[in-house]
């Protein structure tokens, strides 16, 4: 295995309101890899975005990007880093200046990181071309664009620096099917092409399934379950994963109910945190906090459930005992 490009260890974060959105989160990106993040809305993907991109401080843990300590390295290196890890956020509307033409959103970009007023032009015209906005938009404002021309001016502004990694929040949940279905395969086929890394974090384990290399899946803050991604589909641990996967149409697939709502991150459940809505929780569950733990041999797949060992598809199909 290649050395990490973007290396988290023991990311976590607490709010003033006392909400713990991160709770000793660890996850690897390595170089032309997808990892995809996935849990319901609250769970903390988008807060982990935020800490690894500096948006949001660190309460502990760090963040180290092509080899870097993004935490200790000197301004001018971290604007270099920057420029080899960008983003592209849920909703291009609000991060798209309505004031700035198509062009001047991306040119602005490039500005920032130092390039020359010459090559810029050329380049914006070069990245409009690339992901497949025509050149007469570049001219045109944002509310003159659909949701879908828009996150495209988004992923070119991205991919404007030559970056090794993008980092994508929830970049299609605001899209149509159809849209949402185009852009996708625009992303597969610019990291075919360019060799860049993807972060993809939604709560749509389908948009996952359609893009990753490896799954993490998160719940109240927490990573209970990571694995290569076709391990995970074939070989589910956790019965939260199994709740997620349960819900992508397909066939041979059963249908895990979830009683209740997400709780509280500011006053979570004792012991596992998932357990007030597991259809296999025993009492046990309620006293131990499972630590990830490795399921089979490769050490590539690890899930925090104490009934991980006797494997999703068996626990589900015995009797559920119920929440606790």
């Amino acid at each position: 295995m290649t050395t990490p490009l973007l290396l988290a260890e023991h990311l976590s974060k607490r709010f003033d309101n006392g909400v713990l959105a991160v709770d000793d989160v660890s996850l690897t990106v390595h170089p032309a890899e997808t990892v995809g993040v996935v849990g319901e809305s609250g769970c903390g993907k988008s807060t982990t975005a935020k800490l690894i991109l500096g948006l949001l401080k660190l309460d502990s843990g760090y963040v180290a990007f092509d080899g870097m300590n993004l935490a200790t390295v000197t301004s001018a290196t971290l604007q270099q880093a920057r420029a080899k890890l960008q983003f592209v956020p849920q909703n291009p509307q609000t991060s798209l200046n309505p004031r700035m033409t198509v062009a001047e959103a991306i040119a602005f970009n490039l500005r920032v990181h130092g390039w020359a007023k010459k090559d810029i032009g050329p380049r914006v015209a070069s990245l409009l071309d690339m992901v497949g906005v025509p050149a007469a938009y570049a001219q045109r404002y944002p509310h003159e664009l659909s949701g879908g021309q828009l996150q495209r001016v988004a992923i070119a502004r991205a991919l404007s620096t030559d970056p090794n990694l993008i980092v994508c929040d929830e970049a299609v949940s605001a899209l149509d099917k159809s849209v949402q279905a185009q852009v996708l395969n625009l992303l597969v086929d610019l990291q075919r092409e360019l060799g860049m890394a993807y972060l993809f974090i939604s709560h749509d384990l389908a948009v996952v399934e359609h893009l990753s290399d490896r799954v993490v899946v998160m719940y109240l803050g927490r990573v209970v379950e990571e694995s290569d991604a076709v391990e995970l589909w074939r070989d589910t641990a956790h019965p939260y994963t199994a709740a997620l996967l349960s819900s992508v149409p397909g066939p041979q697939r059963q249908r895990v109910i979830l009683s209740g709502d997400l709780p509280s991150p500011a006053n979570p459940p004792s012991g596992c945190g998932f357990r007030t809505r597991c259809p296999v929780a025993v009492e046990a569950c309620a006293e131990v906090r499972p630590p990830l733990v490795t399921i089979g041999t490769d050490g590539s797949h690890r899930a925090a459930c104490i009934r991980a060992d006797e494997g999703v598809a068996k626990t589900l199909s015995l009797s559920a005992v119920g929440a606790v």
